[in-house]
């Protein structure tokens, strides 16, 4: 890759992240992230898990829905290896169990991740929606996340440090633009609701262009921003200390394909939050207002205990 990486290297560099590799009889691994810093993306975990449930099941199934417990944070750098059960095979709907599991410092396998995907074959139903896309400024009207990220390293200064501002300015595969203010800048207590539209940075082609590599890229997404929408009505952030968390668990319904290189709308919402923790809901939609999945975590969210003073 170049010193300063194009959409294109990003997507590429994306999808392979997203490539699991058969080991043996339903054993994958998946490729750590390129120059990661500290603990893996939860994200990466989930899509990876999936990527691996989906390369299972070969009949004409497409997953519906994936149920996931975060049991430890992984580590960057190292390998992750995915184990699965074949729990049921039906005509209609089959299970797949996944454990995501790195070596320890001793070089002994340990679980980081639970998930539990469920797959359909295509068939006709009955239909309708109750929850329709929000009016938000469409994403040609906003500017990036990563323009805002720029101003704001530059007028922070010398109060970040220098890991807080390569992760801030990073370059991602994944490009965000935010309808609200970025929640993690500003103090002032809000409602819990956080509107954000994505996509990949260049269009996805060739062999790697599949709905499963499609839903394996909206799964990786839909860790961003959704936990710190339980944290907008406190006021806090992350990104300024504040806070301690991690996420819990995670759940996606896919109710209909989408592409990922096509801006959809993420739109999410915290209904609770309490016991140090906080509950999030996130609906995905697609430019035409159709729902194409739905989101809901639970995530650890402590304050930070104040520095002592010396």
């Amino acid at each position: 890759m170049s010193e300063t990486p194009t959409p294109e290297e990003l997507v590429a560099g994306l999808v392979r992240l997203l490539t699991v590799e058969k080991r043996a009889a339903d054993v994958y691994a998946g490729p750590p992230q390129q120059d990661g810093i500290g603990r893996v993306f939860g994200g990466q975990v989930l899509a990876q898990a999936l990527q691996a449930a989906q390369a299972s099941v070969n009949d004409g199934k497409s997953a519906h829905s994936l149920h996931a417990y975060f049991l430890r944070g992984g580590r960057e750098g190292a390998p992750i290896e995915y184990r699965i059960a074949r729990d049921f095979d039906g005509r209609s709907f089959a299970n797949r169990r996944v454990v995501a599991s790195q070596e320890d410092e001793h070089g002994m396998p340990v679980p980081i991740l639970n998930l539990t995907a469920s797959f359909q074959q295509p068939e006709a139903g009955l239909e309708h929606i109750d929850s329709p896309m929000p009016d938000l400024p469409l994403p040609e009207d906003l500017r990036s996340d990563m323009e805002q990220r720029r101003d704001i390293a530059a007028a922070w200064g010398d109060r970040l440090s220098e890991q807080q501002r390569r992760l801030m300015l990073r370059p991602r595969p994944i490009e965000m633009r935010t309808c609200d203010a970025l929640h993690w800048m500003s103090s002032e207590p809000r409602e819990p609701r956080a509107h954000t539209w994505f996509r990949v940075c260049a269009p996805i082609t060739g062999v790697d262009d599949t709905p499963d590599l499609h839903r394996a890229i909206i799964t990786y997404a839909s860790d961003y921003t959704l936990l710190g929408t339980s944290a907008l009505p406190h006021g806090l952030s992350w990104m300024r200390n504040e806070l301690v968390g991690a996420s819990l668990d995670h759940a996606i319904w896919f109710h209909r394909d989408a592409r990922a290189d096509e801006w959809l709308l993420y739109a999410t919402d915290a209904p609770w939050s309490g016991g140090g923790r906080g509950f999030n809901r996130g609906r995905i939609f697609n430019r035409a207002g159709e729902l194409v999945a739905s989101v809901a975590q639970e995530g650890m969210m402590r304050k930070r205990a104040p520095a002592a003073k010396r």
